[in-house]
Order: structure tokens, then sequence, then C-alpha cells
């Protein structure tokens, strides 16, 4: 299968990846990708970037070597109320905004915790893509996630480099896009690059796929203008034509 769109990919700005988003874009048209989005950790990222680097955004070209770009960021969720570490100002700027728990900056809690703050991160309309759903640090209801991202039109991410840095994401991500298919949730695999050579590339995650036979039209990778209508009817990145 292949795969024209990754909007999780990270850049030294995030403090513990190692391209820039120059040699990002570029490996991105040399793989002919069509859509990349730079995502970079949230500010509460320890090392991560300052927030006026995402207040700035709208400095980056749209498109670049035949890729459109969308510029946007991983945002913390910071308490089980599903804020994140983005001002409401700055989030309003961002053509993507993925919303992730990381456990160096929201405290791993209980199954009920874990999950509350998840579903209350879904009411916000900004938050357009849940990020490595399937962590086991963080374990949740999936069926109760993966039904308010069916109510709530939220984009349930498969991460695949969480299938190397966070042993028993597998399994969890079997049973989410077990779920996801049941419920005909859209799913977006995701990089998670933190340097240029991953870009583009989700082996691990198409195995779990092709293993629940998961339907074509669910998955947004596939044709670049899925995700991007996606994002238009939310009001964003309105300055893109589709093709």
């Amino acid at each position: 299968m292949k795969y024209l769109v990754d909007v999780h990919t990270h850049t030294i700005v995030s403090g513990h990846a190692y391209t820039t988003w120059l040699e990002n874009v570029k490996q991105a048209a040399e793989i002919g990708l069509k859509v990349l989005g730079t995502t970079d950790h949230g500010p509460n990222m320890p090392g991560g970037p300052n927030i006026f680097y995402f207040g700035n955004m709208k400095a980056m070209p749209r498109e670049l070597y035949g890729v459109t770009l969308l510029h946007g960021c991983e945002a913390n969720i910071i308490n089980c109320n599903g804020e994140i570490d983005l001002p409401k100002s700055v989030q309003e700027k961002m053509d993507v905004i993925i919303a992730s728990l990381h456990d160096v900056c929201i405290k791993a809690s209980s199954i009920e915790e874990n999950t509350k703050a998840l579903l209350n991160v879904m009411d916000n309309p900004l938050v357009d893509i849940i990020g490595h759903s399937g962590n086991p640090t963080f374990p949740i209801n999936e069926e109760e996630v993966v039904k308010k991202a069916k109510e709530k039109n939220v984009l349930i991410e498969i991460n695949n480099g969480s299938f190397g840095s966070r042993i028993g994401s597998s399994e969890n991500c079997l049973e989410i896009i077990k779920l996801c298919k049941r419920y005909a949730v859209n799913i977006i695999l995701g990089s998670d690059s933190h340097t240029c050579f991953q870009i583009g590339k989700f082996p691990k995650a198409e195995t779990l796929l092709q293993e629940v036979q998961m339907p074509q039209e669910l998955i947004m990778n596939i044709e670049p203008n899925r995700l991007l209508s996606y994002l238009q009817k939310k009001g964003k990145i309105l300055d893109v034509k589709l093709d």
C-alpha cells in the first residue's frame, strides 16, 4: 500500500529529534509524499519549543518541492479535564493538532482517569487527532475512546514509532483498530519521526491493519484529499486547493 500523508513528524525544535524542517521536507518529496505535517512537541515537553514558535508558523510556506505542508503541534494533554499546553489563540492558528499523553507532562493514572483525559480533550473542536492511543503507559477504556472519536469526528492515530519505544503498544493498537473498524472510525497512521528517514514509513502499523482487514476508506493516509478535506470541513487550511 502506498501512503501519501504523514502528519506526525518532529524536527530539532522538539528538543530530542535530529533533523531540520527543511531536511524533513526534502525527504518527504524524495519518497513521493504529498502531504507532510510538522507537529513538534508542545511547550510543556522538556526541551520543547517556545510558544512563539507555534504562533509564527505562518512564516512557513504552504507548499514546497511538490509537497503540501501542514503546520501544527503534538500538544500535551496536561490534566484530566483535557486541557492542552497551547492557549486557544495559538490553537486557532494550527492546521492540525495532535493531542497526546506523555508521562513527563501528565502523571499516568487509572484507566478511568486516563480515559477521562482523552474523552475530555475530544470535546475541543480544534483537536484533530488522538496521538499514540495504544500507549501502554496510559491504559484506557479503548471502546469508550473510540466511540467518543466517532461522536466528535476525531481521528485515532496508530503510531508506528510506538512499536519500538512503547513495548505493549502492538496488542493495544490491534484492539483499537478492531474497534475503529467496528464503529467505522477514521484512523491515521503516524510515523512519529524524529529523523527524516522515518517519515512516511508505517510497516508495523500496516501489518496490524492487514491483520484486521481494515477498510481502506477509513485510513486517512491513502488519499491526500481525504485528510485535507477533513480539515477544511473543520474550518482549517482553507487556502489549500484540493485536487
